[in-house]
């Protein structure tokens, strides 16, 4: 906003300060939405330590606390009932559900805002294909072996994998850019397929493949959770300490190598954390829309934000509120979750199109 006019001086230090004091309000504003979304995700991963401590062996007295602040999530989940007039709160794997849906809307943005400002949006849903053959290695390995692991920890090693493999060719062919992704991402899929139809027929696999493409609350498992708690905690961690690396590599890539920073090592923790997100957000999402939260959100958040610190920063408000928004729809109307947390999350980016008054190139790279 341009303050050179021609009034007079009181003229123009009023319009300073106003514009001053408009722009404090929407950065306490942002500030206030921040923090609540920061603090609603370390509830959601208190309850996913208290609900993993609960059935640990922990010393006396330790075992006593745990129990009964566990509890209180679930008094507050009776009393949220009673208000509402539902009957989902009180039971242990709604919060579960909520936690892992939670914890994902906040770490799906933060790696996304990386990706979408790298032209790279189609690699989440290679990388959600990838974990659907993960899927389905796991479910046969499982049928086959007895082993009782964690089905999601196997598709998270196969879309790792998977995630290099895709580095790797790219790396390594003269196709054009998105020629890869499409070959992964159609083969990774058919591989998903053929083995979950195999398995049915010599591994004795009863599975219902709807639950993993369009996501499902009934698949959330306690392992799953857990699994989404480590890794969501990992990737922040990670985030936050590559933050300036990753952000010089994003946006000029070409200066960075001259700086003499590994881009292509840069390139590859970022694909393999989108890979872990993936991977997490499957449960909630599904292997078709899991793309979504790595997209929208940000997407939403480029139309208002003015930086790209601050595009990160509300693509995660926007995200976690989409989460929840769309669990409390799919919930309250036995609907996909999936499917209700992308249409919220649309409704959002379309209501940022239209109060926005710039393009999405014109944010500063700060």
């Amino acid at each position: 906003m341009s303050l050179d006019t021609d009034e007079s001086p009181a003229v123009k230090t009023g319009l300073e300060a106003g514009w001053l004091a408009s722009h404090t309000t929407r950065e306490r504003v942002e500030l206030l939405a921040v923090a609540a979304t920061g603090a609603i995700a370390v509830a959601m991963l208190a309850f996913i330590v208290l609900d993993w401590l609960r059935f640990a062996p922990l010393p006396a007295g330790l075992d006593a606390t745990a129990a009964t602040l566990f509890e209180q999530f679930m008094i507050a989940g009776m009393w949220l009932d009673f208000y509402l007039g539902t009957n989902v709160f009180r039971f242990t794997f709604v919060w579960r559900s909520i936690a892992t849906g939670a914890l994902v809307g906040v770490v799906a943005p933060v790696v996304g805002v990386f990706l979408v400002h790298r032209q790279m949006a189609l690699i989440g849903e290679t990388l959600a294909h990838t974990a659907f053959a993960g899927v389905a290695v796991g479910l046969i390995f499982i049928a086959l072996t007895g082993w009782t692991g964690s089905l999601l920890f196997v598709a998270l090693v196969v879309s790792a994998l998977g995630a290099l493999g895709l580095q790797w060719l790219t790396d390594r062919t003269d196709l054009y850019g998105d020629v890869p992704i499409a070959i992964v991402l159609s083969g990774s899929f058919a591989v998903g397929t053929l083995l979950i139809s195999w398995g049915r027929d010599f591994a004795a696999i009863a599975i219902d493949v709807e639950d993993f493409l369009f996501g499902s609350l009934a698949i959330v498992t306690v392992e799953g959770s857990r699994l989404v708690a480590v890794l969501s905690v990992v990737v922040v961690a990670v985030v936050a300490l590559f933050y300036k690396q990753l952000l010089f590599t994003t946006f000029d890539a070409q200066a960075a190598r001259v700086a003499r920073l590994e881009v292509d090592r840069y390139n590859t923790l970022l694909i393999v954390m989108t890979a872990v997100v993936v991977v997490g957000a499957m449960q909630i999402l599904g292997v078709i829309l899991v793309a979504a939260m790595l997209v929208v959100p940000v997407a939403a958040a480029s139309q208002v934000a003015r930086s790209f610190r601050e595009t990160l920063y509300l693509s995660i408000v926007v995200g976690q509120v989409s989460v929840l928004a769309g669990l409390g729809i799919s919930i309250g109307a036995s609907l996909p979750p999936g499917g209700s947390i992308v249409v919220v999350a649309i409704a959002f980016y379309l209501l940022a199109v239209a109060f926005s008054d710039h393009s999405t190139g014109a944010i500063s790279v700060h």
